[in-house]
């Protein structure tokens, strides 16, 4: 599978750890940034960057998930959610990265690496990127719902408020 990742300063070290981790194991990664630590660098880009090449991997069939990080992994998120198509959930322990994947079907993940320790970021990211959606009806139909807001600002019969 392929594995793009993206941090900011906060992040650089669970980076490259997670980088060298995941190629171990047999993935493709794909660094979006940064390179080098600059503690007064914006993650808004390398996250927007990352989440964009998940999606455009997702639509030619290529096996791809995105993870991103920062201190808090909220921002890192929030720009994650703003490319079209992406599904980014803040993990913080190992249930929110099963469910982020077997509920939601997410495609990105967030992690506040001042949050966790190395070795609990990588454990997340092994059960998300191992755990396969469940397909169920009900997770379908929300993940529709979705996407039909995300692109048409409206849900269909569901009364959201204009």
């Amino acid at each position: 599978m392929r594995i793009h990742i993206a941090t900011d300063h906060a992040g650089l070290d669970f980076s490259r750890h997670l980088q060298e981790h995941l190629a171990a194991a047999g993935h493709e990664v794909v660094d979006h940034g940064p390179v080098e630590y600059d503690p007064i660098d914006d993650y808004p880009a390398f996250c927007i960057n990352a989440a964009k090449a998940v999606v455009r991997d997702q639509q030619a069939g290529v096996q791809a998930l995105g993870v991103v990080f920062g201190g808090s992994g909220n921002g890192e998120q929030i720009a994650a959610n703003k490319v079209l198509g992406v599904r980014a959930a803040l993990v913080w322990n190992e249930s929110t990265a099963q469910l982020a994947r077997q509920h939601n079907d997410a495609n990105v993940i967030s992690i506040g690496a001042r949050q966790h320790t190395v070795e609990e970021a990588t454990r997340f990211i092994d059960v998300f990127i191992a755990e396969p959606f469940s397909l169920e009806e009900r997770h379908v139909r929300r993940i529709a719902q979705l996407a039909e807001f995300e692109a048409t600002g409206d849900i269909a019969g569901r009364n959201v408020d204009r």
